[in-house]
């Protein structure tokens, strides 16, 4: 057995009692005969004390030697009570300490890249990507991904209770027009074809709703090839959520009331500026605040004031920079127009959509719509957006059949988690509340990819690459 205990368990521990533990050196300090350890297991410390008269001079020499921070460990002693005076009351074990009685060295360690037990030291960007599992390791980080760890459990009770199911989609599927470029995965059996990795479950989430599962959720991963940036990264998590017979109000009723109790549950120290959520147009916020994801903190300075804001009516379509159509959330969303016949005589951007933006603290944390459930709007919205009948054949043919066969009225929305953790952590960027993020620009410096890959790999596929 490596450990009788977790380090956590010790403070209701009775002193006297024999235990082992296993975990990391975090730090040693030599006091003649004695040598203190302070003794890491996950997120835990507790004080070892290794006494020289306990030991043979050849153990104490090894000890001396081998017991470096970060090496693995495994102590075998008593607990006893620290002297008065001499506990920690910054530790949680502060008032105890272990008499080892055997240490075996399970794995040594080389020195670090940088120091992990001192928060005030920087360090470079690359150099902790490089190092991303010992930068893990550090208190700040540790902290991140418990904080996320809680949210995304708490999301889950969250949904579960109110009959949601929670339901996994493909990460192989097909590339359609949605808006970034998607990231493309050939397909061996198929000469020349691809598969492509999901932006959103748009249309699988739809699917399901066709299928008549009513309430969905995931806790999903998104891939766009896009730029990034502090609050984007090429692969994301969100939370999908796709309801069927509600209206707006009922999906912004939900999310509102999920989110305030998220933070009362997670984050009890932040407190909500507004209740209920402000709903700003996103003409009323582009007019009043020049975004249409402004910061509607009273005092901007307070790390735990949260403005949550819903942006309403924005317009279904808009112009790109080569003069054609694109839709401004997905040409699934619901335009708000009464039949086919109004939409066609309408101009395109008078047209407003059944579209709703989530907004924390001058970020965007999430968006949703009402979808078209009527078949023959849904190829009006293509022809609009200039693709030929044949063309949406060939992209969407798939939902349109599914639509043939009784659709709900259905909406949904995905707010992104790790912006929304960014934002409770008080961190700057997403890569400090993600475990192995890519760097600015777009690199995973651990894992050296992208990579490239063998002459068989490029001919099994076949590829062929151009430089």
């Amino acid at each position: 057995m490596f450990r009788t205990h977790e380090v956590k368990d010790l403070p209701s521990v009775e002193i006297g009692t024999k235990v082992t533990l296993a975990g990391w050196v975090h730090r040693r300090r030599d006091h003649g005969p004695l040598i203190f350890i302070d003794l890491r297991n996950r997120r835990d410390l507790v004080q070892v004390v290794i006494r020289e008269k306990d030991f043979s001079a050849t153990e104490q020499e090894g000890l001396k030697e081998a017991i470096r921070p970060e090496t693995v460990v495994q102590i075998q002693g008593t607990i006893q009570a620290r002297k008065p005076g001499n506990e920690n009351p910054n530790i949680a074990t502060g008032k105890i300490e272990v008499i080892a009685e055997k240490v075996v060295i399970i794995n040594s360690a080389a020195t670090p890249p940088f120091v992990l037990d001192d928060p005030s030291v920087v360090v470079g960007e690359d150099i902790r990507m490089k190092y991303r599992y010992l930068d893990l390791r550090r208190e700040r980080l540790q902290k991140n991904l418990l904080l996320r760890h809680e949210v995304v459990r708490a999301m889950r009770q969250y949904l579960i209770v109110r009959d949601f199911i929670e339901i996994e989609t493909p990460y192989l599927s097909k590339s359609t027009p949605e808006g970034a470029r998607d990231y493309l995965v050939p397909s061996r059996f198929q000469p020349g074809k691809f598969y492509a990795l999901p932006q959103s479950p748009q249309q699988y989430k739809q699917l399901l709703m066709v299928a008549g599962l009513e309430k969905y959720f995931q806790i999903v991963r998104c891939f766009r090839d896009e730029d990034t940036r502090g609050d984007r990264q090429p692969e994301f998590t969100q939370l999908d959520i796709e309801m069927s017979f509600v209206e707006q109000e009922d999906i912004l009723k939900l999310i509102e009331e999920m989110y305030i109790h998220l933070v009362k549950t997670v984050t009890p120290e932040k407190h909500i500026t507004f209740q209920p959520f402000k709903r700003l147009s996103s003409a009323e916020a582009m007019s009043k605040y020049g975004t249409d994801k402004p910061d509607l903190r009273e005092n901007k300075e307070d790390p735990n004031e949260l403005a949550f804001a819903f942006i309403l009516d924005f317009p279904m379509f808009e112009k790109k920079d080569d003069g054609s159509l694109g839709a401004v959330h997905h040409p699934f969303t619901r335009p708000r127009v009464n039949n086919v016949e109004e939409l066609k005589i309408t101009d395109p951007l008078a047209v407003l959509a059944e579209q709703y933006d989530f907004v924390l603290n001058g970020y965007e944390i999430g968006g949703g719509s009402m979808r078209t459930h009527d078949p023959k709007m849904l190829q009006a919205v293509f022809e609009i957006l200039g693709h030929s009948p044949d063309d949406v054949q060939a992209q969407f043919g798939h939902l349109l059949e599914a639509f043939r066969y009784g659709v709900p009225p259905h909406g949904g929305i995905a707010p992104g988690i790790d912006r929304f953790v960014m934002i409770l952590a008080n961190e700057p960027n997403i890569r400090e509340v993600i475990a192995f993020p890519k760097t600015g620009d777009g690199r995973d410096l651990m894992m050296d990819a992208p990579s490239s890959i063998s002459e068989q790999q490029i001919k099994e596929l076949h590829l062929r690459i151009i430089k």
